[in-house]
């Protein structure tokens, strides 16, 4: 299995890339979070026209009909700029799942609006909503049944930009969905596993940048040995993280897809979690300053940890994967 991207791949990214940072993606990630969602839905826009929302959605419903591993290309890029809203969710997890559904299924109607992003939905898949007052649309999905739902509150996040609602269900549109709903949580765990890498490598950039320019003793604090150590290991995690990664992309609609995606998720999340901390330790106190666009990227990774399943979650699914494997001999 060869895990690289194709010429076409990264050039996609790269065009992801400098839409993100052409469209002052740091001031729409703060304005997020305190509540202004206006420029956020305009980068949304901007992403949309660039396929980057319809990825996932098949062509019959005005997507594009892509693989997992164009969306992989996509959420790093995302997560390397904090990108602000349900993206996961709206891009990702909810196209999956309403594909997954009977065609009759009265939110299968959201697919082209997702896709062209004149509608922004988020999914619950516990008590919690993202961005669930900034979505036209929330759906909920658990035990099996789909639900439209509302939300009843806001839960304070630890990355303001990642606006949690409680939500309570309102019309059932689909029962008996299990399988749909467990495929919704491993494209989302993939993508928020892409998030966290891209993240990780956009610290991992930062924090190289400021050791060469900031000196101590008369030197830079990149030749200290010290630090040296802490940012190689840091790349170390990233690349060993990346073909983990890659594979998921690509057995994402197989057997062992859900085994993938948590191996993934785990060792993404690592490398993300080492990252930010090598990030505020070489940074110093300018680190823990809200001001500085440091602190949207390592807010984001503490939350990502977590969001799509916590590592335990992952460890496990990969222990029963592997038990399964080893009874089935």
């Amino acid at each position: 299995m060869r895990f690289a991207l194709e010429p076409e791949q990264l050039d996609f990214g790269a065009g992801v890339r400098k839409i993100l940072e052409s469209g002052h993606t740091a001031e729409a990630v703060r304005a997020w979070g305190a509540g202004d969602p206006r420029k956020g839905r305009a980068l949304h826009r901007q992403l949309a026209a660039a396929g980057v929302l319809g990825l996932l959605v098949e062509e019959r419903h005005g997507g594009a009909g892509a693989e997992p591993l164009d969306m992989v290309v996509a959420f790093l890029e995302l997560g390397r700029a904090a990108a602000p809203g349900p993206l996961i969710e709206s891009a990702v997890a909810i196209p999956t799942l309403l594909q997954a559904l009977p065609d009759d299924t009265p939110a299968g109607e959201l697919l082209p609006d997702l896709a062209s992003g004149d509608r922004l939905a988020t999914l619950a898949l516990g008590a919690t909503a993202l961005d669930a007052d900034n979505a036209e649309v929330v759906l909920l999905a658990a035990d099996g049944r789909v639900c439209f739902g509302h939300r009843t509150g806001l839960v304070r996040s630890v990355d303001p930009a990642r606006r949690l609602s409680t939500v309570t269900p309102d019309e059932v549109i689909a029962a008996d969905v299990d399988a749909a709903i467990a495929a919704a949580f491993d494209a989302g765990a993939l993508a928020c596993a892409a998030q966290l890498l891209g993240a990780g490598r956009a610290l991992l950039d930062a924090t190289t940048a400021y050791a060469k320019q900031r000196s101590q003793y008369g030197h830079p604090i990149g030749e200290y040995q010290a630090v040296k150590q802490q940012v190689a290991a840091v790349l170390i995690g990233l690349e060993l993280a990346e073909p983990l990664l890659l594979r998921a992309a690509l057995t994402l609609r197989t057997p062992t897809g859900a085994r993938d995606v948590s191996a993934a998720a785990l060792a993404c999340g690592r490398a993300a979690h080492r990252a930010a901390r090598t990030a505020l330790q070489v940074h110093g106190a300018i680190g823990y300053t809200a001001e500085y666009d440091l602190s949207l990227l390592l807010t984001r990774v503490t939350a990502l940890r977590s969001a799509w399943g916590t590592a335990d979650s992952h460890r496990a699914r990969i222990a029963r994967a592997l038990r399964a494997e080893v009874d089935a001999r």
